[in-house]
């Protein structure tokens, strides 16, 4: 294992930070897969994942069995893991300009169709090599301004020539769920078999310009641009893990979440094992594969106290009163109601709602939103 230290523009005189990358194998295929845990700093569950991920990756590569490189980002975001205020700890936005720090990624497709040019060839390995270095170089010429924007820069350039991409996240309250490509739905809905996830939710673009959608996107938006070249939309499969609720930060979980994530790696072959018998069948689905157009977000049309009436992980069905607000002035008890048939899949972790509050997520199967389709 290889630790390597990337220091950050200083933002203020006086300030210093850095990132922290471990690189595990030998570089010797061309294989690459390439995690991050914690860009959102405040989600916790992704950091011990990482951790119990790093013991398991060092013992691979000491026994040879990782052929590309496999690189690990164990806290991803050294700015948000400074910003407390008060006691509060808030590492989802950046307190210098309020943009969440999982938004306003690079979009790349235009400029690596202007990079490659007239290079295009009829060998797709070709063109993955061109759409690679396209796209390392238009990262290379951006100029960041802030420091968050370096940060940004960096984390989508060391994972820019990754075949596989797994940003590791958790939500306030959750089942175990991954967001994934449309396109790539195949792939994802194998991770998904293989965390156990009981969400799984696709999308072409959701909006805003995620980290995941910043390295997968652009494969399936230039392989349908330049139709007549060999281009392939899994050029690189990019998927956001969320590791259930800010509080499920347990060894156990930690330490399962790590193995299935290994034995996705064994799948895809960027870590030995699957042709030598040694990877575990896949575990039967608990989803089925969802569009994210069809979320459902809960939405509190009064003030009060929140109390949910269904667990995560429950199927409802539309109609069904998911939770009520309770007005302590009044009593007056305003249900929460579900529009769509589906799982709830994520809940707000306060029990004091304010209006326009997002209370939980219902995954529906039938799209019927359209826009930016992440929440804040």
């Amino acid at each position: 294992m290889e630790q390597r230290h990337h220091e950050l523009p200083s933002a203020s005189h006086g300030t210093r930070r850095a990132l922290c990358s471990l690189h595990f194998g030998q570089r010797r295929t061309g294989a690459k897969a390439y995690l991050q845990a914690s860009l959102h700093a405040d989600e916790v569950p992704p950091m011990l994942v990482a951790h119990h991920l790093r013991a398991l990756l060092a013992e691979l590569d000491e026994a040879g069995a990782i052929p590309g490189e496999i690189v690990l980002v164990p806290m991803a975001n050294p700015i948000g893991l400074s910003q407390s205020l008060q006691g509060a700890h808030h590492g989802r936005f950046d307190m210098a300009s309020g943009i969440n720090f999982n938004r306003q990624f690079q979009h790349l497709t235009d400029r690596i169709g202007a990079g490659v040019g007239d290079r295009w060839t009829d060998d797709a390995s070709a063109n993955t090599r061109l759409i690679r270095e396209a796209a390392g170089r238009a990262l290379a010429e951006l100029v960041p301004v802030t420091e968050t924007d370096a940060l940004k820069r960096l984390l989508q350039s060391l994972a820019i020539d990754a075949d596989i991409v797994l940003d590791l996240h958790c939500d306030h309250e959750a089942t175990l769920h991954v967001y994934a490509g449309t396109p790539q739905a195949e792939l994802a809905a194998q991770l998904a078999r293989r965390l156990r996830a009981q969400a799984l939710l696709l999308c072409a673009c959701s909006g805003d310009d995620p980290f995941d959608e910043s390295l997968s996107r652009h494969w399936w938006e230039l392989a349908e641009r330049f139709g007549d070249r060999p281009i392939s939309v899994a050029g690189c499969f990019a998927a956001t893990v969320e590791l259930r609720g800010e509080t499920d930060v347990d060894d156990a979980l930690a330490i399962q979440d790590a193995t299935a994530l290994v034995e996705f790696l064994q799948d895809t072959g960027h870590i030995l094992g699957r042709d030598q018998g040694h990877v575990p069948a896949l575990p039967q689905p608990r989803c089925a594969a969802t569009p994210l157009e069809g979320v459902q977000p809960l939405i509190a049309s009064a003030s009060g106290i929140l109390v949910f009436h269904r667990a995560l992980g429950d199927r409802v069905k539309a109609g069904e009163c998911v939770a009520e607000i309770v007005d302590p002035a009044t009593s007056a008890r305003e249900p929460v109601i579900a529009e769509v048939d589906g799982t709830l899949f994520a809940r707000a972790a306060r029990r004091w709602a304010t209006r326009g509050l997002r209370l939980g997520k219902i995954a529906g199967p039938t799209a019927f939103r359209s826009g930016k389709l992440l929440s804040l």
